[in-house]
């Protein structure tokens, strides 16, 4: 095919797509909206950084979910490459999210403090998006939705989330149609460690037959390890800028952030560990 055969691309589906208005990058982008979306209350130069910061862990958010959904949808047709290219792209994602802590890096107290007072009672641990990605973990806590009674759209959408299978609880479901005695239903509570999850992950590390399925426990502590690196990061962070004083949005900063960091995701891969 010739080049003077390629279409223009048709982008007047996407809003400010008029002709006219930016360029073609600019329309599908959408830059000058999003360029729109940084509106410091304060002068406190940090304060930018902040701010850029939260949304772009908020765009990374809803991109974790979207590989995580395609990733279960994978799971629960048995395609397990699908699957794998998904937890993949995820993890990649997950490590720019990792290394954004480093945009605040060098936040002092006195600079956090000189905004901090501006946001008031805002908080990342109200970020709906964040909890959903802990619900896709299986870190599950319905108590926390009672900071959504006032978005019902919001509740709702996570409401569903906890009572529906987590990426765990999918991936052990593929091990159970594999052959493995092993519980998969899912549950509106936080998963824990279970010796017979913990047993069948074993035989797919030491029985020759299930060795298919260890791309996919590695790929899942992939996904668990940065996680993990995620939090300390997190606390690290907010450990530099404002100590041990409580959170602003009433949790109790960092002893809170601290016992998160401390908690492993999918225990079963990291106990398995011990034994092997």
């Amino acid at each position: 095919m010739g080049h003077d055969s390629v279409e223009t691309p048709n982008l007047s589906f996407v809003r400010g797509g008029e002709p006219g208005h930016g360029t073609p990058y600019a329309r599908y982008a959408r830059l000058s909206e999003l360029h729109s979306l940084q509106n410091p209350r304060s002068k406190v130069p940090a304060e930018l950084s902040f701010i850029v910061t939260t949304q772009v862990m908020e765009l990374l958010f809803g991109l974790l979910r979207h590989e995580w959904t395609l990733a279960q949808q994978a799971l629960r047709e048995d395609d397990l490459p699908q699957a794998l290219a998904a937890l993949r792209r995820g993890t990649h994602a997950q490590d720019v999210l990792v290394e954004s802590w480093g945009l605040l890096a060098t936040m002092t107290p006195q600079e956090f403090n000189a905004f901090r007072s501006v946001f008031g009672e805002a908080s990342g641990f109200q970020s709906s998006a964040f909890l959903h990605l802990e619900f896709l973990l299986g870190n599950k806590n319905a108590a926390l939705l009672r900071m959504y009674d006032e978005v019902p759209e919001t509740r709702a959408e996570l409401t569903e989330a906890l009572r529906s299978a987590s990426l765990y609880d999918d991936a052990l479901a593929l091990l159970a149609r594999r052959g493995l005695a092993v519980p998969h239903e899912p549950s509106d509570q936080r998963h824990r460690t279970d010796p017979a999850v913990e047993a069948a992950w074993r035989r797919v590390y030491t029985d020759p037959e299930l060795a298919s399925l260890q791309p996919l426990a590695e790929a899942l502590l992939d996904v668990a390890e940065r996680v993990t690196r995620w939090r300390q990061r997190h606390l690290a962070a907010v450990r530099r800028a404002m100590g041990a004083k409580p959170g602003s949005g009433g949790s109790s900063g960092l002893s809170w952030l601290r016992k998160a960091a401390e908690q492993d995701v999918f225990p079963e891969l990291w106990s398995v560990r011990d034994e092997m």
